[in-house]
């Protein structure tokens, strides 16, 4: 077993299953911009996005799809290569890293296949959306959200 951060690269393969059987799951059972109404703030919602984050590139006739995958792959590389130099104790941003790396790793497996992105969770109140995500969105977002934690503690403890 390794001795740093890549023993938590099972939660990147995890969230990478999770990710993909969710999205197989949605995409052969939701119809394309149904609403499927879950709570009275959460929608099953079946969209496809061939940009980035909040559809940014979408419209940019397809060269974002060779683009974002690349810049997927280079970030998830260097996800790999600071996970393998983490120390064991370092768990909370082993843990951090790992999420983000399954969910590039993740919609990179959709871009790559399918040319654009699947998501199928719509959040909203009244009328006000919030952009359409998947579990690969929340592995980053939480991951994400615990790197910067991180580095507040971190720095609170120079």
């Amino acid at each position: 077993m390794a001795r740093n951060g890549l023993m938590w690269v099972w939660i990147s393969l995890l969230v990478v299953i999770l990710d993909q059987v969710s999205k197989l799951w949605m995409d052969s059972s939701l119809s394309f911009n149904q609403p499927v109404n879950i709570l009275p703030f959460f929608d099953l919602r079946l969209l496809y996005n061939e940009g980035a984050a909040w559809s940014f590139l979408a419209d940019a006739g397809g060269w974002q799809r060779w683009f974002l995958s690349g810049l997927s792959l280079i970030v998830s590389g260097v996800l790999v290569v600071w996970l393998a130099q983490l120390g064991r104790k370092q768990v909370w941003l082993a843990i951090a890293l790992a999420l983000i790396l399954g969910g590039a790793l993740g919609n990179l497996i959709d871009r790559v296949i399918y040319g654009h992105v699947i998501d199928f969770i719509d959040i909203y109140y009244q009328q006000w959306h919030w952009p359409a995500f998947n579990i690969a969105d929340s592995a980053i977002s939480v991951g994400a959200v615990m790197l910067v934690v991180d580095a507040i503690l971190e720095g609170k403890k120079e």
